[in-house]
């Protein structure tokens, strides 16, 4: 993989796939291996653009020794915006899942001139302090009590001390259909936890990014998975609220990683919002 020295010094790594006008990628987790991604549902054949994948800071081929606080979320937007500015790529299109999506944030706010557009897919929202209320993760429970595993799953998740077979099958919370698929998929996550400190003291500021982000006239296209437990579509249009130009796209029967469960839906879906 190559690799590009970030603003302290340290080596990281990043992969490209396909050809055309690039598209930064950026992982979630927070701290998980860049290869749970796999290629996106062919994202890279269908838009016919560049996907260029980095190893945040912990994570696959990207394990420098580093200090406590360069894991911070703040310092990896820092980290990404060097890479962006080592492949001279700005503006350039950013798409960010999960976690990495507060990533991607605190990269538009504070570096706007690298970002052409914002495409969040099943994106966190902690930076922006938008949460979860308890009713509504009981009721993305409670979506799922058709499902063969809805008795398994809830005893997962009210367990005191669960199992790690327990904690395993609770995450068909997270994907639409918890086929052979989707278990192989929760089974390899790889997740540094001691990279995984991205929202320590210092590392956002909600008030601070919701009066930056208000005043950015890029796009933000916002994907959410219909049966994901977070964000819902409450949450996804708290999230759009904080930009001037966003809009929100439901992907039906999709969870938290809507490649897996309708890859041409996903991907198509993606081509769109980097087009419009």
């Amino acid at each position: 993989m190559p690799t590009y020295l970030s603003y302290d010094r340290a080596p990281l790594a990043y992969r490209e796939q396909g050809a055309g006008l690039p598209v930064l990628v950026v992982p979630g987790g927070p701290a998980r291996d860049a290869a749970y991604l796999g290629d996106l549902g062919g994202l890279a054949s269908v838009a016919e653009r560049k996907l260029v994948v980095p190893d945040l800071r912990g994570t696959g081929q990207s394990q420098p020794e580093s200090d406590r606080d360069s894991h911070r979320a703040d310092r990896i937007a820092a980290d990404v915006a060097t890479l962006v500015d080592h492949l001279r790529m700005a503006p350039v299109d950013v798409l960010a899942h999960s976690a990495g999506a507060n990533v991607a944030i605190l990269l538009a706010e504070r570096r706007p001139d690298l970002v052409s557009r914002l495409v969040l897919v099943t994106p966190g929202t902690r930076v922006l302090a938008i949460d979860p209320e308890e009713a509504e993760w009981d009721a993305a429970l409670e979506r799922r009590a058709s499902e063969p595993w809805y008795d398994e799953v809830r005893a997962a998740v009210e367990a005191e001390e669960p199992t790690v077979e327990q904690e395993l099958v609770s995450q068909a919370l997270l994907y639409g259909r918890w086929d052979d698929r989707a278990r192989a998929h929760a089974a390899s996550g790889q997740r540094n936890l001691a990279a995984a400190g991205w929202f320590h003291e210092g590392a956002y500021d909600p008030v601070r990014s919701r009066e930056a982000l208000a005043g950015l006239r890029i796009p933000v296209r916002i994907l959410v998975g219909e049966l994901d437990a977070w964000p819902n579509e409450r949450g996804a249009a708290e999230l759009a609220a904080a930009f001037q130009d966003a809009e929100v796209t439901v992907l039906p029967g999709a969870g938290h990683f809507p490649w897996l469960d309708d890859p041409a839906r996903f991907a198509v879906s993606v081509r769109d919002a980097l087009r419009r």
